[in-house]
């Protein structure tokens, strides 16, 4: 499968916020949007005062791809994750956004078991989960209330599994840190969802 192989730090100098790429990294001072010249810079390029307005098509372009790098999605798993959305009940914006958060690999990554999405779907890959006990190796399975995902037996000695990310798990979650184990315990709100986009811009955009 294609996957962005370039430096990662770029992309969120374009959305101009921090996407939590690199995991660990960019809680730190190291991070360049936590620096001096990541504030200054905002997005890649020179002469940020000079630019022109961004249109309304700019705007819904620009939420619907921080969406789709935050989660670290293809644009074809990204329209396919839309399209049902918007067969479901309710409000399709924040379907669309439900339906990212319950991804295994992005699921792993809540739970504090890697430190960034890239990092979980690694693992999710290399089949160092099981799913309601059977072996899952899908970073794009969708996970559903009362799932139970836990780390395999003779994975647990592993540095990611004996180094835990520290990170506060979602209330829509749960996890026993002893036995490595998490489950789901309700679809997640828009409220639980710490995106920062309009997700409606998204709907616009996909509606022209």
């Amino acid at each position: 499968m294609a996957r962005y192989t370039d430096a990662v730090c770029r992309l969120c100098r374009r959305e101009g916020t921090k996407l939590f790429l690199k995991g660990q990294r960019c809680y730190t001072d190291k991070c360049p949007m936590s620096s001096r010249r990541g504030k200054r810079s905002g997005q890649p390029g020179m002469h940020q005062a000079g630019r022109r307005k961004e249109s309304e098509y700019g705007m819904q372009l620009r939420a619907k791809q921080r969406t789709k790098r935050f989660y670290g999605v293809l644009e074809s798993q990204f329209r396919k994750t839309y399209n049902r959305a918007e067969r479901m009940p309710g409000k399709t914006g924040e379907n669309l956004l439900s339906l990212l958060e319950l991804r295994m690999d992005n699921v792993v990554y809540r739970l504090g078991l890697a430190e960034s999405r890239a990092m979980a779907r690694q693992l999710v890959t290399h089949g160092h989960f099981t799913l309601n006990g059977g072996r899952m190796d899908i970073p794009s399975a969708e996970l559903k209330v009362g799932d139970e995902i836990q780390v395999k037996e003779n994975s647990r000695k592993l540095a990611p599994f004996t180094e835990l990310a520290a990170r506060q798990v979602p209330g829509w979650l749960s996890f026993n840190e002893e036995s490595l184990k998490g489950s789901v315990l309700s679809v997640p709100t828009r409220e639980e969802i710490d995106v920062e986009v309009e997700e409606t811009l998204i709907v616009e955009l996909y509606s022209r």
